[in-house]
């Protein structure tokens, strides 16, 4: 049976997302059907679709609440093929930003908010001018199924060296640096990269374009194009700009910054490092906007 619901479609940085409200957990869609909100010819469009739920009502947020009471909300995040994934650095920025304009929750400037995703509970704060910053929590170098130099990785027009480094966010990465701007830009992202040995889930594949010089007034700068599972290039990735930094940072060894200027294509993201009493942790800040809102049948 066709139904109706509300939508909004949203972005951080070009990456664009589809959102909709489930408070109660009663809408039971189906890969397909969250793929065919994706589709960009016969749904609304997007590189993932969002399900706005709170926590006690889907399997996986329980499971958060019984160590976070304060993660009300969780981001029930879809890729574009309709598959889930354990996080999404930009959508959850223009999560908060939806929950926000739907009366869902109530932030100022400054105010936090704790977010459950398949990844854990994320820290959110509301910044100025429609931008907000995320707490990635802790990350690791290697993603668990790969040493943190144990991959390499071949892409249509790529002929720099192959070695990927592997950074888990959350969600996994393959990062490899490119020689100048020119060869970002002669890659051919339509075609999936080849990750050997292969992710059992898939994984993003960043390419990173160090700036020279690569600091300047202590911040770390670095372009990226990204491949991620599920979706193909995207305009940015949240996650990915984070790993591209982190990854940076590991490559240039000793004295490298812990605060980064990551250009993607879609515009401009910050990423730092910083210190917590349970390891250092990876943040990730910049814009998200609400862009329309409508019906659609599913």
């Amino acid at each position: 049976m066709t139904r109706a619901i509300p939508f909004t479609k949203g972005h951080g940085t070009g990456n664009d997302f589809v959102l909709f409200s489930d408070p109660d957990g009663a809408i039971d869609l189906s890969a397909a059907e969250y793929a065919n909100l994706a589709d960009r010819r016969f749904g609304v469009g997007g590189d993932g679709v969002i399900r706005a739920v709170r926590s006690a009502n889907i399997p996986e947020g329980r499971a958060l609440l019984e160590h976070d009471l304060d993660a009300e909300w969780f981001m029930d995040y879809r890729n574009n093929d309709g598959s889930t994934a354990e996080m999404c650095g930009n959508g959850i920025r223009v999560y908060v930003a939806y929950l926000m304009a739907e009366g869902h929750v109530t932030l100022t400037q400054g105010d936090r908010i704790a977010i459950g995703t398949r990844a854990g509970v994320r820290d959110v704060q509301v910044g100025p001018n429609g931008t907000f910053r995320v707490d990635l929590g802790r990350w690791r170098l290697g993603d668990g199924e790969i040493a943190p130099d144990g991959a390499t990785v071949t892409a249509t027009g790529f002929t720099g060296v192959p070695d990927a480094i592997g950074i888990s966010v959350g969600n996994p990465h393959a990062v490899v640096v490119v020689e100048s701007d020119a060869a970002l830009a002669d890659l051919d992202l339509s075609i999936t990269p080849t990750v050997t040995p292969a992710f059992s889930d898939g994984v993003n594949v960043e390419f990173v374009s160090p700036a020279s010089p690569l600091v300047d007034d202590g911040i770390g700068r670095i372009r990226m194009r990204v491949h991620e599972r599920g979706v193909g290039e995207t305009m940015s990735c949240g996650t990915g700009a984070a790993a591209a930094a982190l990854a940076t940072r590991h490559r240039e060894g000793a004295g490298a910054p812990n605060n980064w200027r990551v250009d993607v294509p879609g515009g401009t993201l910050g990423v730092q490092m910083f210190p917590t009493e349970d390891g250092e942790h990876v943040s990730l800040s910049g814009p998200a906007e609400l862009v329309f809102s409508g019906f659609v049948a599913v």
